[in-house]
Formats: C-alpha cells, sequence, structure tokens
C-alpha cells in the first residue's frame, strides 16, 4: 500500500521537459566527446613525439612569466623559474 501512495505523489514530467533534459544530456556528452578526442590526440602527439612535452612546457612556463610580468606579481615569476628548471629536466630525461 505504502508503494501506491508515493508514486502518486511523484511530480510528472512533461513531455517538454524531458526533451529538453534530452537536448541538455546530448550536449554534454558531446563536449565530453570532444574533451576526450582532444586528449588521445594530444596523447599521440606526446608518445610520437617527446620533444613536443618539452616545447609545451617551455610555451607554457613563458605564458606564466608572461602574465605574472604583467599582472605586477614578481614572487610568482621567481616561484615559476624554480619549477620551469624542474619541469624541463625531467620531460627531457623522459
Amino acid at each position: 500500500m505504502a508503494d501506491s501512495s508515493t508514486r502518486s505523489e511523484l511530480p510528472r514530467i512533461s513531455d517538454d521537459d524531458m526533451l529538453e533534459m534530452n537536448k541538455e544530456l546530448e550536449r554534454m556528452i558531446e563536449d565530453v566527446e570532444t574533451h576526450l578526442t582532444w586528449m588521445a590526440y594530444d596523447m599521440v602527439a606526446l608518445r610520437t613525439s617527446p620533444e613536443l612535452g618539452v616545447s609545451m612546457q617551455k610555451l607554457k612556463e613563458a605564458y606564466l612569466k608572461c602574465r605574472a610580468a604583467v599582472c605586477g606579481d614578481p614572487d610568482q615569476e621567481s616561484q615559476i623559474d624554480k619549477s620551469a628548471e624542474t619541469a624541463v629536466t625531467t620531460l627531457s630525461q623522459m
């Protein structure tokens, strides 16, 4: 008996709401598929050419240095210099 009373209390979902939820779910799935595709592409590129990883790390560090210089955070620049040396050394050993 308790089952029949709880079923009648559940809100009904209209067809329009169901269609909207399906569209949103499709958009979310497409977004995840896109991210996974790019991740797979990056993995293949890095495994094919390890030097690419080192270049990408250097580019990231240069970007962070520029950003720190523009934003005026000298402490961040010194931290970036230290982490860049460590990262480049680690990646070049691969």
